[in-house]
């Protein structure tokens, strides 16, 4: 900045003033300076700018399993809203093979220059319960589960369910099996939760869940079982690439989708991958979750904030792998 202020003749002050782009410096001095700042390849010292101000304008985002198709469509809303807003990502990926824990995710951002954090909880972390955050860092939580002293943010994956029932149940569906994802998921687990309590409202027949891996694998394997399944005429899957594998074994056996054995996913995540699908499915506004991530984990900081649940509505997406129940 010294040198700056002496190729431009003018004193650091001035300097400082130009750069923050505080409006008490007239044009032609302006001018001058960002001239000695091209010529000298000038570049604010980010630290010390930190140190006077106490903000690093960086959020910090703490994750297990980026390459998700879930993790990686909110890691894009949360990208293009921090963006906008002038602040940078810092990123740090969890290790899946241990427990969630939010107290160490929250000791290992502290290390980091950041203002505000968001976690995703794709699993329920070991110490929800008890998690209390850092003060003076507000944290958001990606997750369906409330908690006291945390913004929570999600897609509804509850009423998720209720779109798929209604779906069914308005095609006159009654035998509706479920294929769920692994036990820890956070997702599967709410997904489940609303199968279950929309055919008990209703006095229908609970089966017991087919639990797969979100693989197409896991689907195929599943869907031998519910090829054997007289009773069943329809299938609620947990996600669309464990019903495209129950899709393939449906129609390996003899059964026919719709006409036969009717299929709902969730994700609407195969467009990119598969032509011409015709899966019915549920769309989660990823994007949308990622942003309100951002602008609540900046605003946590003001005075009187209270953390809330936020729950983002999803849409159902009818394609034709719904009939008539036979």
């Amino acid at each position: 900045m010294a040198e700056v202020a002496r190729a431009a003749g003018v004193s650091q002050q001035t300097v400082s003033r130009v750069v923050n782009g505080h409006p008490n410096v007239s044009e032609r001095t302006r001018e001058r300076v960002l001239a000695a700042i091209r010529d000298l390849g000038f570049r604010p010292n980010f630290a010390g700018k930190s140190l006077r101000s106490g903000r690093y304008n960086s959020i910090g985002l703490c994750l297990y399993n980026v390459d998700q198709f879930g993790n990686l469509a909110t890691v894009k809303g949360i990208l293009s809203a921090a963006g906008e807003m002038g602040y940078a990502v810092t990123t740090l990926e969890m290790d899946d093979r241990v427990p969630l824990s939010l107290a160490e995710a929250t000791r290992r951002m502290m290390a980091l220059p950041i203002d505000a954090l968001v976690i995703s909880m794709s699993i329920r972390a070991s110490d929800f319960e008890e998690f209390q955050p850092q003060p003076g860092l507000s944290t958001v939580l990606l997750s369906m589960y409330e908690h006291p002293l945390c913004t929570t943010v999600d897609s509804d994956q509850y009423e998720c369910s209720r779109l798929v029932m209604d779906h069914l149940f308005s095609h006159g569906h009654r035998e509706i099996r479920f294929v769920s994802g692994p036990s820890y998921s956070v997702d599967s687990v709410f997904r489940e939760r609303g199968w279950r309590d929309e055919l008990a409202a209703r006095g229908l027949y609970v089966s017991e869940p087919l639990r797969g891996d979100w693989t197409a694998s896991s689907g195929y394997e599943l869907g031998r079982q519910i090829a054997r399944d007289e009773r069943a005429t329809a299938v609620y899957v947990a996600n669309d690439q464990m019903a495209v594998g129950v899709w393939a074994a449906l129609v390996e056996a003899g059964r026919r989708v719709p006409e036969d054995v009717s299929i709902v996913g969730v994700d609407d995540s195969l467009e990119r991958s598969i032509p011409n699908v015709r899966l019915t499915t549920v769309s989660f506004d990823l994007f949308a979750r990622g942003r309100v991530a951002v602008e609540h984990a900046l605003l946590g900081s003001a005075p009187g904030y209270r953390p809330t649940s936020i729950r983002i509505a999803p849409t159902l997406v009818v394609r034709d792998s719904v009939a008539d129940a036979r």
